[in-house]
């Protein structure tokens, strides 16, 4: 297990801390204080708690090396379990819609004050998680991380709404008491939307979708840096977890042995291993340059 996984890791564990301590917060308060947005708050950071259990489960799984039924090794897995997390926002955002409706139906009473400083409370705690889950994502290269991520920013925005509702409510009195639950819906509506944003990236990585021009740039900057490469000409890159492998054609001089173009190979493959560290293999095609000129 790399560096980068032991992180993942750590940090996943934090989420799930968090997230079950903030959930039983908002829950107790939103009983107590009348207020389903808090409730519903509660719900999808109960389905955070589920949701990060996942994103642990995968990066453990995927950390795996490789075996010979998974060449590549098992990091696909972490794209697979993004999926699930955005499946866990899609259902966690139908409940709130649903429970808001029902509650909106239902004439109840006009939240209490003391919600609105437990709101101020989590939106600045998920905030912070979430610009740290976020940055711990960037380092590591966990897609999954980051849909953890976003799963604390769509937190805070539900959490913002609810407040933006409770104030409402409490300013204008009798006949804004459902203020908190149009609040609810509101904010489903951009956890939906955060859903789509987690989705996208892990589609593409599972699709192998072209998405590294800044790496490809610096791979073919090392690789031409090496003593006898004439130019580097196609170059592939797929993710797989948090690691990287690069299928990358060299030219070299037609007149050259082939033990010669041999080692000029080993030389860009070590040269790329040890300059880009999250690369973790690289399969190098040689070709003569003078193939190259009559292309």
């Amino acid at each position: 297990m790399n560096s980068n996984t032991q992180e993942a890791i750590k940090t996943s564990y934090l989420s799930i801390a968090g997230n079950l301590a903030l959930a039983i917060i908002k829950g107790v308060a939103g009983i107590f204080g009348n207020s389903y947005a808090l409730i519903a708050d509660a719900i999808e950071s109960t389905t955070d708690v589920f949701s990060s259990l996942l994103v642990l489960l995968g990066l453990k799984y995927s950390s795996r090396p490789p075996d010979e039924n998974h060449p590549y090794g098992h990091g696909k897995a972490e794209p697979l379990i993004t999926f699930m997390v955005v499946m866990f926002l899609i259902i966690s955002a139908a409940i709130i819609i649903y429970e808001s409706i029902q509650h909106i139906k239902t004439p109840h009473k006009v939240p209490e004050p003391f919600t609105l400083l437990v709101l101020a409370g989590i939106i600045i705690t998920k905030e912070i998680f979430y610009r740290f889950v976020s940055k711990k994502s960037e380092l590591t290269n966990s897609t999954s991380l980051k849909a953890d991520a976003w799963h604390h920013r769509s937190d805070a925005i539900t959490s913002l709404m609810a407040f933006i509702g409770i104030t409402i409510a409490l300013v204008m009195g009798k006949g804004y008491e459902t203020a908190d639950d149009w609040a609810a819906i509101f904010a489903a509506g951009f956890i939906l939307y955060n859903a789509y944003l987690i989705l996208r990236p892990a589609l593409g990585e599972v699709m192998d979708e072209h998405m590294y021009d800044e790496m490809i740039v610096d791979i073919r900057k090392v690789a031409e840096e090496v003593p006898g490469v004439v130019e580097t000409e196609k170059c592939f890159v797929r993710k797989t977890g948090m690691i990287y492998h690069v299928d990358l054609h060299i030219a070299v001089a037609a007149e050259i042995t082939v033990k010669e173009g041999h080692d000029i190979a080993h030389e860009v493959k070590n040269d790329l291993l040890q300059e880009l560290p999250e690369i973790a293999d690289v399969l190098i095609h040689v070709e003569p340059d003078d193939e190259l000129e009559e292309r």
